[in-house]
């Protein structure tokens, strides 16, 4: 190594005029103007000079004896408490920095392996949360969540804004999203999301989910971003590639923009990893994929409930009108992600479009009307008087006697005698 004393340019020169044009060292020496010294170092090294800088001690280093002592007992220590423990009065950034340095010799490391995906293996969902409000109607806009779906093998996305978060609205946007590419995946891969697999298992209703579909939950486990990180990453790319610039009026408009934009553009996109477009290859994808069960899945919201005077049934925080001439019956309030049924012994008593905003009373005029029907009714009768020559029946005493066990002989004499 020749350190910095020549550029690489006179490196290359004094070799080239010696190997090539034969040169003596000391014509070399007085043609470049470097010293005889220079050229014998130049021609014994077989690399280029590089420059180094001389290293230099670090203000950590006085202190880097109680580091390692604080990390060997608390592997995990943050950085903002060792410099607390130590007193620490300069910059926090080298501190952190060399704690960063010393700190895998203690916790140990985890290498992130290469997945190897194979067709029809697996699908990963995730929840992406799009910053702008969306207008829900009844004066309301809300940030609503987008249910992702990423096929591993092919890297096909497909993506759906639903009403909420809760287990029937991720289980049918799931079902929406899987019949919609033609297929299941043999997994369905999920973080610990709280109505899916809150402390790392499926909830029941996700569990009977994937056995009518004839699939594998697969629970990511916990601090492990790499598990499923192919469908976070694209959530990344719809913030940076389809979000800036556009504007939605509706959940349904977003959804129509997206499904276009997944079509033309994201699936249509060349995959570096992938070595070809994910619209190529997705057919490789469903050959190897488990077919549609003969019957879907449980989905959305379904619960029987006693219809009540009020003839409203509630729904994520909002209140739908029934008919009331199903008061006091039981009835069965099913909701999808677009309409809410309610049927008492096969005939339908409400059907209304899903309402997307919070805290809403949606009313079907005919339901008011029935009602105002039915009051009328109700107060004509209750209003109408006794018949005058209505005769009225009367129970002899002695059937209460017998009833209760009192006969002449049981009784005491003092009440014999009143009942003579």
């Amino acid at each position: 190594m020749l350190g910095g004393m020549i550029t690489v340019e006179d490196w290359a020169e004094i070799r080239r005029l010696h190997r090539a044009e034969k040169l003596p060292k000391k014509q070399i020496a007085e043609k470049l103007g470097v010293s005889r010294t220079t050229v014998y170092k130049a021609l014994a090294s077989d690399e280029p000079p590089k420059y180094q800088r001389q290293l230099k001690g670090s203000l950590v280093d006085a202190v880097l004896p109680e580091v390692h002592k604080l990390l060997k007992d608390t592997p995990r220590m943050p950085a903002t408490v060792i410099a607390e423990r130590l007193g620490w009065e300069h910059s926090l950034t080298i501190l952190k920095d060399k704690i960063r340095q010393i700190r895998p010799l203690y916790t140990g490391v985890d290498p992130a392996d290469r997945l190897d995906h194979k067709p029809g293996e697996a699908a990963q969902f995730d929840l992406w949360f799009p910053e702008p409000k969306i207008p829900v109607g009844y004066g309301q806009a809300r940030m609503l969540p987008v249910l992702v779906m990423t096929l591993t093998f092919s890297r096909f996305l497909t993506a759906l804004m639903i009403p909420s978060r809760q287990s029937g609205d991720l289980l049918a946007g799931m079902w929406q999203l899987i019949t919609g590419v033609g297929a299941v995946s043999k997994s369905l891969i999920w973080d610990r999301e709280a109505a899916i697999a809150p402390k790392g298992k499926p909830l029941p209703p996700v569990q009977a989910f994937a056995g009518t579909a004839a699939t594998r939950m697969v629970i990511a486990p916990a601090r492990d971003p790499e598990f499923k990180g192919m469908t976070e990453r694209n959530n990344d790319y719809f913030e940076t590639s389809f979000l800036p610039g556009r504007q939605f009026a509706s959940p349904g408009d977003f959804n129509t923009q997206i499904s276009a934009w997944l079509t033309e553009r994201a699936n249509q996109r060349q995959v570096r990893s992938l070595g070809d477009r994910p619209i190529n290859v997705v057919g490789t994808d469903l050959a190897a994929m488990t077919a549609l069960p003969p019957s879907p899945p449980a989905t959305g919201f379904n619960h029987q409930i006693r219809l009540g005077r009020d003839y409203y049934v509630r729904l994520d925080t909002n209140d739908y009108s029934v008919d009331p001439r199903f008061i006091g019956r039981l009835v069965q309030v099913t909701a999808t992600l677009g309409r809410v049924v309610v049927v008492c012994d096969g005939e339908i008593a409400a059907d209304h479009p899903r309402c997307w905003a919070k805290a809403q009373v949606i009313t079907d005029p005919q339901h008011v009307a029935t009602a105002k029907t039915l009051r009328a009714h109700y107060n004509q009768v209750r209003r109408q008087p006794a018949g005058r020559d209505a005769e009225v029946s009367y129970r002899p005493l002695s059937v209460y006697d017998e009833l209760f066990g009192l006969t002449s002989t049981t009784m005491p004499a003092e009440d014999q005698r009143r009942a003579a």
